[in-house]
């Protein structure tokens, strides 16, 4: 088990019963979570982590990050999930709301919100139509895929944000951006006619930005579907929902829904104990 970045503000004054634990997704890693939402929850009294996946970020492993599959990346939530002081509502954003959707199959947990996620049936539709609908952006990321090259904070800006957001604003995250495992994405990347889905009987939230590029509104309602719920869609916003301007709104409303959904209805058990893994390593952000 490879050491893994956590990223973790605790909770200010009496904690929520409840810790959230988030999963970035592709390209990325914990630090997309720190900027924003790790020090407002935990304002509001949340203990809050994310975890860098394995490859990503300051986690082991970039040097062999196309040896990784989404099996590995499940295995890094459920070790991050095990540090957590209790079961975690886990929160996934992009590929890393497939990884919670597969995590889920693995553990019960108290709740999910999925966050512009690929949808259970993969990504082949939101990749053909990226290829047809902006060619320079589907050109930026393969270049990022195929050659570890950085990508162009146009290219940045257009694939991770709605077009209300600066140059400026995506040339300050363009050098955190990295290539992802394209083992993952063969994974997740083409039609998956019978996706896996976790037992029913956890609480999922489904969230979806109306100016999202890579992940469209029909994707998002698909995902909706397959969980049986209504999605919310965050006008004039990209991609990158946490990043945006008006995030706080996105915030506000998974604080409404985990208190809705989780802390006012008996959350389930887990299926196995809970254990803090020794080999996780975990480094806590500035409260």
């Amino acid at each position: 088990m490879p050491q893994l970045e956590i990223l973790s503000h605790r909770p200010v004054g009496p904690a929520k019963p409840v810790p959230l634990l988030f999963v970035h997704g592709a390209f990325c890693g914990g630090w997309i979570w720190d900027e924003h939402f790790l020090p407002w929850f935990a304002e509001r009294g949340w203990e809050a982590h994310a975890v860098s996946l394995r490859g990503h970020g300051a986690s082991e492993g970039r040097e062999r990050l196309n040896s990784f599959g989404i099996v590995d990346y499940i295995e890094d939530v459920l070790a991050a999930a095990d540090a957590c002081s209790a079961p975690p509502v886990l929160i996934g954003h992009s590929m890393g709301g497939m990884v919670v959707q597969r995590t889920l199959i693995r553990r019960r947990f108290p709740g999910a919100v999925l966050m512009a996620s690929a949808p259970p049936h993969g990504l082949l539709e939101s990749t053909m139509r990226l290829a047809w609908s902006d060619p320079y952006v589907f050109q930026q990321m393969g270049m990022l895929m195929t050659f570890s090259n950085g990508i162009e904070p146009e290219a940045v800006r257009r694939a991770m944000f709605s077009d209300r957001v600066p140059l400026e604003l995506a040339k300050r995250y363009e050098p955190l951006m990295q290539e992802e495992s394209q083992r993952v994405l063969l994974d997740i990347g083409g039609w998956i006619p019978f996706p896996l889905l976790p037992a029913r009987g956890v609480p999922v939230a489904v969230l979806g930005a109306e100016e999202d590029r890579l992940i469209p509104k029909d994707q998002v309602e698909a995902t909706a579907r397959a969980f049986r719920t209504e999605p919310i869609f965050y006008p004039a916003m990209g991609h990158c929902m946490m990043l945006e301007p008006g995030w706080e709104s996105v915030a506000h409303d998974i604080v409404d829904w985990v208190e809705t959904a989780v802390l006012k209805t008996q959350a389930p058990k887990t299926t196995e104990p809970q254990r803090r893994a020794p080999d996780t390593g975990v480094r806590a952000a500035a409260d």
